[in-house]
């Protein structure tokens, strides 16, 4: 039997019915600022599922204040259009109103810088992170997002892009998958991070610090739905694990 064929049948008979993907409606996201002298500004298409941050900016996020994202997928395209620049862009989970600037955050940040750079007495390192934000972010000032120290704490980087910044005008894919107990960051389809624990629920939103012209595009989400435990026994004995992924649109 050929194997993508067998695969297919599989999954149609073993998943559960997956929605498909619908845009997401930016129209009621809002900003905050780690700043009040140095904020950013969003910019929403007129289509509603796109947005472009256009300050060189402290960080700043834009996220649905209240909206709790767990249980969903995250999908669309970034490109950074400036012309100059090397800073961080990226995504925040789990994020609750004000925990920017917090005594008590307890947040996570998929963050992406262009190249290495030290301010705020230390050093930025290039590629893609995800680190764990708790405590007191006010009192932590801009140091610790900007070097992932303090109040940051990284956990992972990139399987391919840890230490590869982005590149100015490319548009890269991403998907990202939001649960309980596991984030998973997929950049062109190959997977960058993935890592268990156990994460509080919050929102999905997009994350700046020091870089400007930044769109966020075509952003739609579904629900996450797990393979069936079984499934990688079968695609092993096949020869294709790498047949199948979980992104929108192919279940």
């Amino acid at each position: 039997m050929n194997k993508t064929i067998a695969i297919s049948a599989f999954c149609a008979l073993s998943l559960p019915h997956m929605a498909q993907a619908a845009s997401v409606d930016l129209t009621g996201w809002v900003a905050e600022d780690f700043s009040t002298s140095n904020q950013s500004n969003w910019v929403v298409s007129a289509g509603t599922d796109s947005v472009t941050q256009t300050v060189n900016t402290d960080p700043a996020v834009f996220f649905k204040p209240g909206d709790n994202a767990q249980g969903t997928e995250l999908t669309g395209s970034i490109t950074v259009g400036s012309t100059s620049d090397d800073d961080f862009v990226g995504f925040v989970l789990g994020y609750q109103s004000g925990e920017l600037t917090s005594t008590n955050a307890d947040f996570w940040v998929i963050d992406w810088k262009r190249n290495n750079q030290s301010f705020y007495g230390g050093l930025a390192l290039d590629g893609l992170a995800l680190s764990h934000v708790t405590g007191d972010t006010a009192a932590a000032g801009l140091g610790d997002l900007w070097h992932h120290s303090g109040t940051v704490q990284e956990v992972a980087r990139g399987a391919t892009l840890g230490s590869t910044g982005w590149v100015i005008g490319e548009t890269y894919d991403f998907a990202l998958t939001f649960t309980a107990t596991l984030i998973e960051v997929y950049v062109n389809d190959v997977l960058e991070i993935s890592y268990s624990g156990n994460f509080s629920d919050g929102a999905f939103g997009f994350y700046n610090y020091s870089q400007n012209n930044v769109t966020y595009a075509g952003v739609e989400a579904a629900p996450a739905v797990p393979l069936p435990a079984s499934l990688p026994l079968l695609l092993a004995g096949l020869g294709g694990i790498g047949a199948i992924r979980r992104r929108k649109n192919k279940a």
